[in-house]
């Protein structure tokens, strides 16, 4: 085994010992990615390398020193210190890199999903599989084993052991009216004309070769139309015309599968660094697989206090204000946004948003509801983040729950810890596959 084919064992071993999918959703570094490029750590395995002995520093060489003269002091190595105590730099990290589509398939795999989103619009009809048939078309299209199969069914059904009929033609006293009746019994399909001309040919001594029916079937062996094609096999196949199919391409509707994702999160002064980090593992995620799954994705991002405000991704997880809370500000811009520029029959919608469930008095009940109901989507999901569980006014999401209940296009979870970032992530993505 040569240095290259080393090196990819090497490197292979380095890619199983990526981080896990869950333990990177959950406790990873999702800065290092962007948002199309997925960068997972995994453990880096040295190469093997030449090492430098420290403790052999002398030696004989070709230049001024004097023989035995030390070639130089070995240099401090990173991690080491004057006191010898282990150094303070972290590990080195290399990043397994996959694309949004891959992320979202694994991320079906870790889950036990399988979301297959529809596209809106058709945008073209193409080929598909040549699974239909029809009775013209050119010829490099000829179905050839259904018109053999077809001439085959024929040739069998017209079979018949001609051997041992022209030997009953030699029955005294029988002739081609007789044996026709005859074969008719035994379920031979014999033509008339067959038999006529075959009696035409026989002498008149062979006419009489057998006193009696009976006789000539004791002597002459009848094979049936399997032993004779088995023993003889299939000279000639009786192909027609009307037995010609062509095989015709299922024509399919390409849909452009088109995607907005409205991402809302509170920025007011309640919601802490906890809390926004807890809201970015939720999000970060849901944008990577939603942006897998479809083959156009464009994002909206909104933050909101008791104001609300479009910004862009990079300002999205790190803003914070010090004003109240009006969650249905959110709402309101983007259904404006929506409208504007992502008219439902054209666009698959997602409204996410996240916060510490607090709000200001019955805007939930009174305007962010409604406001919910009047835009149609995919799905809304609202995702609480409350580290140290429940404060006495978040009472958003329990709400939202009340209201929607079980299967409508509402997806509520709670997140209190990294730990249940994923289940909230499969609650959110179930409720689609649910609907879907």
């Amino acid at each position: 085994m040569g240095l290259k084919e080393d090196l990819e064992r090497y490197r292979e071993v380095g890619e199983q010992r990526r981080q896990d999918l869950a333990e990177f959703i959950q406790y990873g570094d999702l800065g290092q990615s962007r948002p199309d490029e997925v960068h997972i750590p995994i453990k880096i395995v040295d190469l093997p390398e030449f090492a430098y002995d420290r403790r052999d520093v002398g030696g004989v060489g070709q230049g001024e020193a004097d023989v035995g003269d030390p070639v130089g002091q070995p240099q401090p190595q990173p991690g080491d210190d004057e006191s010898g105590e282990p150094g303070e730099e972290g590990a080195d990290h290399e990043y397994y890199e996959m694309d949004p589509e891959e992320f979202a398939q694994e991320l079906d795999e870790e889950l036990g999903l399988d979301l297959e989103p529809k596209g809106k619009k058709v945008i073209e009809e193409v080929e598909g599989d040549y699974t239909d048939i029809t009775r013209t078309g050119p010829s490099s299209t000829l179905d050839f084993e259904r018109l053999f199969k077809e001439g085959l069914k024929r040739k069998l059904a017209m079979d018949f052991d001609r051997d041992y009929v022209r030997e009953a033609l030699k029955v005294d006293g029988m002739g081609p009216a007789a044996v026709f009746e005859w074969a008719r019994g035994e379920r031979m399909p014999v033509s008339r004309a067959w038999l006529d001309e075959t009696y035409a040919a026989l002498t008149p001594e062979e006419k009489t070769t057998w006193a009696s029916l009976a006789a000539m079937q004791e002597a002459v062996d009848h094979r049936s139309t399997a032993q004779r094609v088995r023993r003889e096999g299939v000279d000639q196949i009786p192909f027609r015309r009307e037995d010609e199919r062509y095989r015709y391409p299922e024509i399919e509707e390409k849909r452009e599968r088109n995607v907005v994702v409205v991402n809302i999160r509170d920025v007011s002064g309640s919601m802490r660094q906890k809390k926004r980090e807890l809201v970015e593992r939720t999000f970060t995620p849901l944008d990577w697989y939603l942006q897998g799954k479809y083959d156009n994705a464009e994002f909206v991002y909104i933050a909101h206090d008791a104001e609300a405000w479009e910004v862009d991704r990079s300002d999205f997880f790190g803003i914070r204000s010090g004003g109240g809370t009006r969650i249905s500000a959110a709402y309101e811009l983007a259904m404006t946004r929506l409208e504007e520029a992502y008219p439902w029959s054209e666009w698959n919608r997602y409204v996410f948003a996240a916060g510490d469930s607090e709000n200001s008095s019955n805007d939930t009940e009174e305007n962010v509801i409604p406001l919910m109901e009047r835009i149609p989507a995919n799905l809304h999901a609202y995702v609480e983040t409350q580290p140290s569980g429940n404060a006495i006014n978040a009472t958003h999401a329990e709400e939202l729950e009340r209201h929607f209940g079980e299967g409508e296009d509402v997806a509520v979870a709670y997140v209190t810890t990294p730990e249940d970032v994923t289940d909230a992530i499969y609650d959110i993505l179930s409720t689609e596959e649910a609907t879907a």
